[in-house]
């Protein structure tokens, strides 16, 4: 008996990935699966933030400085259990910490990856009920299978990612994640609680309509900055034009959109923070890597950001990404 099935799970899909490699052992597979499971146990309590006495401050501050949401740190506790519960990881690493965990157990030490990961980005937004995200990124790690991971297995060049993505809590969950064999979209049917693929083999289109900045920062950017912000306000359709602005705000958002439907997004350094304000590890890499596989661009501005080698875990950098020709003036 043949049965016809045009959609595969999450599940599913990454079992038949394994496939293709015959000395895969599954451990990424499983890593994904768990990152997956984690995913709706947030998305649920998403669902209910307003009902729950989840919202708001948590009246604590993460290693950045900033207020922690009391849905950050129902986040980073659902991932940081899963993935320590798991037998794929050896060790992770949060946004949220001022330190990188590793997993002492004996099945974690035997594990060939570590994981960083943004809990909850655009937590800013929750109190509004505008859409906001988890990014994460693997990496295999450098020390020996056996001992414990340290610091090096976490301050490799995004280059090194075998797998980077993320989660957008919206109207719809959807999880979106990148080997160097492509990127591919899944969005969770509550009726069955599973993540089913529904954006197969995405490419960023190399041109787009769209550019995405905090505008209210214009005269915080150096003058590159500006011109290519005017430029975009300015171009007639001979010029390329004319571009939309979108800014959500909630940077899984803004980046999800742009590389469906085209568009840079940008987030320039400021006279108040030079060296730019995302997280390499935990935002840009992985936006980085997810981008590029698709056929997109990132950039510092200066340098192509998966090239960059960290030497700290809340290294920030400025990011400039998305549509190979939109990207022509950032290389």
């Amino acid at each position: 008996m043949v049965i016809a099935r045009k959609v595969f799970t999450l599940d599913e899909f990454t079992i038949q990935q394994l496939r293709n490699f015959h000395n895969a052992t599954g451990e990424l597979s499983g890593l994904l699966r768990d990152i997956g499971l984690a995913a709706k146990r947030v998305n649920v309590e998403v669902n209910k933030a307003g009902l729950a006495d989840i919202l708001g401050e948590a009246g604590i501050m993460n290693v950045q400085g900033e207020e922690v949401k009391k849905l950050d740190l129902f986040a980073n506790n659902q991932f940081t259990g899963v993935l320590q519960h798991g037998i794929s990881c050896a060790g992770i690493a949060s946004e949220e910490w001022d330190d990188f965990i590793a997993f002492d157990d004996d099945a974690s030490r035997q594990s060939k990856y570590v994981c960083l990961f943004d809990p909850l980005d655009g937590s800013s937004n929750i109190d509004v009920n505008v859409s906001v995200g988890t990014i994460f990124s693997v990496y295999r790690r450098l020390t020996e299978k056996g001992t414990s991971v340290n610091l090096d297995d976490f301050l490799q060049p995004g280059i090194r990612q075998v797998a980077a993505g993320y989660i957008v809590y919206g109207s719809s969950t959807v999880l979106v994640y990148a080997t160097r064999r492509g990127v591919n979209g899944f969005t969770l049917d509550p009726s069955i609680g599973e993540f089913c693929l529904s954006h197969s083999d995405i490419k960023c289109p190399a041109g787009g309509k769209i550019y995405s900045v905090n505008h209210g920062n214009f005269y915080r950017f150096d003058k590159k900055v500006q011109r290519a912000i005017k430029k975009y306000q300015c171009c007639t359709a001979q010029q390329g034009g004319p571009y939309t602005l979108r800014y959500i705000g909630s940077m899984v958002s803004d980046i999800h959109r742009n590389l469906l439907k085209g568009g840079i997004f940008m987030y320039p350094p400021t006279r108040d923070m030079p060296h730019g304000k995302l997280r390499l590890q935990y935002e840009c890499n992985p936006f980085a890597f997810i981008t590029e596989v698709a056929g997109g661009l990132a950039t510092n501005g200066h340098q192509r950001i998966l090239d960059i080698v960290p030497t700290a875990l809340h290294e920030r950098s400025a990011l400039f990404i998305g549509s190979s020709n939109m990207m022509e003036e950032w290389k």
